[in-house]
C-alpha cells in the first residue's frame, strides 16, 4: 500500500513531477476563476490530499472569497494536516472532511459543483473504476461545470482515450498540458450537455 503521507514529500522538491503537475492545476484553477461569472464557486475535491491545489491557487487571489465547497480525504492525518492549512489561511469557506470519494454521496452537502476536481486519482484507479468515474462526474456538476484531471502518461499512456471518454460524457476540452510522454498531464473540460441527475453512486477504488 502506498503511504501517502511520504508521497506528499514529493512536493518538497520544486522540480518533481508532483511539483511540476500541482503548479500546473493550480495555473489552470486561476484561469477557471478568471473566467468564471461573478458570484459564488462551488468547488469538490476528490481525494484532496493537503489541499495544495486549491491553497496554492487561492493565495491572495482577488476571488478567494467567492469559493466555498468540500474537500475529501480518506487519510485521516492528511485531513487534520488540510483543515489547518485552510484555516491558516483563512479559506473559511472550504471544509475538508474524512471520507471515501470514491463515493458520490461524500460531496452530496456541496453539489452541484461550477469546478470538480479530480487530481491525483486516475492513475490510482483501475481503467474500469476510471470510466465509470467520468462516466458519471457530471452527477457532482451544475450545468457548464469545469473538471480539471490529471493523469501519469507512462506507457501504456491512456490519456487520448479518457480524452475521448470525457468528450462521449458530455464535456468539451479545453485544454490538456504535459511537458511529454511519461510525463503528468493536467486535463480541463467542461460540461456542455445536461448533468446527470445526482446519485449515490460507487465511482472508484484505490488499488495502489
Amino acid at each position: 500500500m502506498t503511504d501517502w503521507r511520504a508521497w506528499h514529500e514529493g512536493y518538497d522538491d520544486p522540480d518533481s513531477p508532483l511539483s511540476v503537475r500541482l503548479r500546473a492545476v493550480q495555473d489552470e484553477i486561476r484561469a477557471f476563476l478568471a473566467t468564471a461569472p461573478a458570484g459564488p464557486v462551488r468547488v469538490a475535491s476528490a481525494c484532496s490530499g493537503l489541499g495544495l491545489d486549491l491553497l496554492g491557487a487561492l493565495d491572495g487571489h482577488p476571488r478567494r472569497g467567492d469559493v466555498t465547497g468540500r474537500l475529501v480525504e480518506l487519510d485521516p492525518e492528511l485531513v487534520a494536516r488540510s483543515a489547518q492549512l485552510l484555516r491558516t489561511a483563512g479559506l473559511d469557506g472550504l471544509e475538508v472532511v474524512c471520507g471515501d470519494a470514491g463515493r458520490t454521496e461524500a460531496f452530496a452537502p456541496a453539489v452541484p459543483v461550477d469546478l470538480l476536481l479530480l487530481c491525483g486519482v486516475f492513475g490510482n484507479v483501475t481503467d474500469d473504476d476510471l470510466r465509470t468515474t467520468v462516466a458519471n462526474a457530471s452527477r457532482l456538476c451544475a450545468p457548464g461545470a469545469t473538471v480539471i484531471w490529471t493523469r501519469h502518461r507512462r506507457a501504456p499512456d491512456l490519456t487520448p482515450t479518457i480524452r475521448e471518454w470525457w468528450r462521449e460524457a458530455g464535456f468539451e476540452e479545453l485544454s490538456f498540458v504535459s511537458p511529454g510522454p511519461d510525463s503528468p498531464s493536467v486535463g480541463v473540460c467542461r460540461l456542455v450537455a445536461e448533468p446527470l441527475p445526482f446519485a449515490p453512486l460507487h465511482l472508484f477504488s484505490f488499488v495502489s
